[in-house]
């Protein structure tokens, strides 16, 4: 049996919203012809997706499943159809692409001089997405900032650096020099706590910013936030060193590890330019200075 590509994403966005009503608006489809097409996923499988009554919608375990596994299977159908779609129009590129705060010229110059034909471009990423950019096709490898889902990568790790809180300048922790993590007890964290994962750890909260709200995602929102007194944010040193600006600072933390930059890209593809830059990486990328 080959699965119907259009059906997953049918449930996908039933499985999102837990509503067929919203997810039918969503999709720009009547919600009889949605109803029908889940009942047609379900028979093909041999399995319910949903427990529905008037209430409510849920997901079955079997649901549960293929949610969570879908979506690397969509973002993959994506990927490979940007590839074709780029290699029928004869475009010779190769897309890398990074978190802030990483310089990574040096690796790009080096694939570029030694294929002076290849197109190379740079894609500056996020936490959201600087693995979901392999996944469907934006980037053939992407700098990364550890910890991030391997499933289906594979991932070289290349240099560790130090990271740093950033506080407003008022702040009562500003003048000093050095702190330990449990001295940020009580703070508001502006970010996604999978970023910071000794947070947890310090907080005990089991409810992370990026599961509970939004949680600003660019460093120039976080910065914002900060800024105005609304929380902290902790960042690697290099990217606090990018983003100075005269109404914060950033103070070093004795008891928190450094955090790990990696190289990623997609393990099932066997492209010997994506070993080749891999290679270049490993030369030209390291640790960046701590910045005054």
């Amino acid at each position: 049996m080959d699965l119907d590509l259009r059906k997953i994403r049918y449930f996908m966005a039933v499985a999102g919203e837990l509503n067929f009503g919203r997810a039918a608006q969503e999709l720009h489809i009547a919600q009889p012809v949605l109803s029908r097409q889940i009942r047609a996923l379900e028979s093909e499988l041999g399995v319910q997706l949903f427990v529905r009554d008037r209430r409510r919608t849920e997901l079955t375990p079997a649901g549960e499943a293929l949610y969570a596994d879908a979506g690397p299977v969509l973002a993959g159908a994506e990927a490979l159809r940007r590839r074709v779609g780029r290699a029928a129009r004869g475009t010779d590129a190769f897309t890398v692409g990074f978190m802030p705060g990483l310089i990574v010229t040096g690796a790009v110059r080096a694939l570029t001089a030694a294929h002076p034909q290849l197109r190379v471009e740079v894609l500056r990423t996020s936490w959201a997405d600087q693995v979901e950019v392999l996944r469907d096709g934006r980037a053939d490898v992407s700098f990364v900032r550890l910890p991030v889902d391997q499933r289906g990568l594979k991932v070289t790790t290349l240099f560790e650096e130090p990271r740093v809180v950033v506080l407003p300048s008022g702040h009562r922790l500003a003048s000093k020099d050095e702190i330990h993590l449990d001295d940020l007890a009580g703070e508001t964290l502006l970010q996604p706590h999978k970023a910071v994962p000794e947070w947890q750890a310090l907080t005990g909260d089991t409810a992370p910013r990026d599961e509970g709200g939004p949680a600003p995602l660019a460093v120039e929102e976080k910065l914002e936030h900060v800024a105005s007194g609304s929380g902290i944010v902790i960042l690697p040193a290099s990217t606090a060193g990018f983003y100075q600006r005269p109404d914060v600072v950033t103070v070093s933390i004795a008891d928190l590890g450094p955090t790990r930059v990696a190289l990623a890209w997609d393990a099932t593809r066997r492209s010997r330019l994506i070993a080749e830059f891999a290679a270049l990486a490993a030369v030209h990328l390291s640790s960046p200075r701590p910045t005054g």
